[in-house]
Parts: C-alpha cells; structure tokens; sequence
C-alpha cells in the first residue's frame, strides 16, 4: 500500500507534503507525491515524484492517479485553505472536487489560522 499527496504552490501544498511524509513514515508505506506546482518538486526521500503533464486539469491528473494505481494507493493527502461561500462559488475548489471524487479515504491538511 503507499499514500498519494497532491503538493500545489502554495503553503498549504507544504504543509500536505510535510504531513504526508509523516503518515508514510508512521505507516510504513511508499510515498507518492503528485507535483501540481509549475516547476520542479525536490523529491523527498523514499518517495516517487510523479509529474503533471502540462495542460492537464489538476483534479482530473491527481484522480487518474488514484485510477491508475488502484490496489496500490490507500491514503490522499490534501492542502487546504479556509474560503468564503462566494469564493468556492466563482472559482471552484481542488480539495473540495478531491474530497468528492477521490474512491480512497482523504486526509485533508489546513493552516492553524
């Protein structure tokens, strides 16, 4: 089994790497870790970087993940940041399309704000 993590540009994004790498640890499992920043994740150590192919929808690339390493990926480790109605409304939300969508249990990482 290994644990997936969807690592964005921002300090969410960090923060879900930081946990991930814990919970694999704490597991004992692989780490997968899903680059959705714009340049170069550097790969932490005992994990797989897997990289986005450019023009390809964030939520849809870290679900054909989950798709394409079913039996494999047991834990989705996602950033979070708090947002207003109006906010989810008009721009949508990764997280919240991955909490949905995802057919694994997601552990959903936010900032102490």
């Amino acid at each position: 089994m290994a644990i997936l993590v969807a690592v964005t540009d921002s300090g969410e994004g960090d923060l879900a790497l930081a946990r991930a790498v814990e919970e694999a640890e704490l597991r004992g499992t692989p780490l997968l870790v899903a680059n959705l920043r714009l340049s170069p994740l550097e790969e932490p150590a005992d994990a797989k970087v897997l990289e986005r192919p450019p023009n390809v929808d964030v939520a849809d690339h870290v679900l054909a993940l989950l798709d394409e390493h079913a039996g494999e990926v047991e834990l989705l480790v996602i950033g979070m940041k708090r947002r207003s109605p109006v906010g989810k409304a008009l721009l949508g939300s990764l997280a919240q399309r991955l909490l949905l969508a995802a057919n694994v249990p997601v552990l959903a990482v936010k900032t102490a704000d």
